[in-house]
């Protein structure tokens, strides 16, 4: 295999001293009624080598697990109109920002929790202080992937949650593969990141955020919902 970066990212990167290829591997485009595995079979099957790290986005998990909702299906109620206001937008991402992803944040995380979460950032916010929504929510809120007009259809216009079990997800998939490797789903954009599930320890999955701290897979049309960790020097 010739790894190749996406458009506009580098393919190596070095952390404490170490450098890491970060292999985006493309696949079709990961639709509810496909099987993950066999998706993660497919296309990294005869890609991973023990000791890789293989890395799987949020959000083709959360669409195999029939996550991911049209806006159409999506009846928002007048808080979500409301708190959707307030919501900071920027270019990399809509997040909560339109009263659809703000109804999905309700219910996944629960009302009380959104609305103390809101009104903690609004407070914060007035002093200079930013992300305290996003913290206090949870991660159920932040990898909440709403519709941007750069993102490959049909979900321009659908609403993607986070996955259910990502451990368990992720251990699954180690387990599929059959070698001495580690598994992560991963939450990344050009933010940051998040590991949301980890056949791994914390300081090996706190090391990888950092690896994939510039977001080699990228968040437009790339149709790389997964990736390979690899060790080089």
């Amino acid at each position: 295999m010739v790894a190749k970066p996406n458009e506009g990212k580098n393919l190596e990167v070095s952390v404490d001293g170490v450098t890491y290829e970060r292999i985006p591997i493309r696949t079709h485009v990961v639709m509810r009624d496909d099987v993950l595995l066999d998706v993660v079979a497919k296309y990294a099957g005869e890609l991973v080598q023990d000791g890789d790290v293989l890395f799987v986005t949020e959000k083709i998990v959360g669409i195999t697990q029939g996550r991911a909702f049209p806006l159409d299906e999506i009846t928002p109620r007048k808080l979500a109109v409301t708190l959707s206001k307030y919501v900071t937008k920027t270019s990399h991402g809509i997040g909560l920002g339109i009263p659809e992803t703000m109804e999905m944040a309700l219910r996944e995380c629960g009302t009380p929790r959104i609305l103390l979460a809101a009104a903690v950032a609004a407070v914060t916010k007035a002093f200079g202080r930013r992300g305290d929504f996003y913290r206090i929510a949870g991660s159920k809120a932040r990898a909440i992937d709403g519709p941007t007009k750069n993102t490959i259809p049909p979900y321009d216009s659908q609403v993607v949650l986070g996955p259910d079990r990502p451990d368990g997800v992720a251990a699954d998939i180690k387990n599929m593969l059959g070698k001495q490797l580690e598994v992560l789903v991963v939450d990344i954009n050009d933010f940051g990141g998040n590991i949301l599930g980890s056949t791994s320890n914390r300081a090996l999955s706190d090391l990888m955020v950092r690896v994939l701290d510039d977001n080699p897979l990228g968040q437009d049309r790339e149709s790389t919902p997964m990736g390979i960790i690899r060790r080089v020097a």
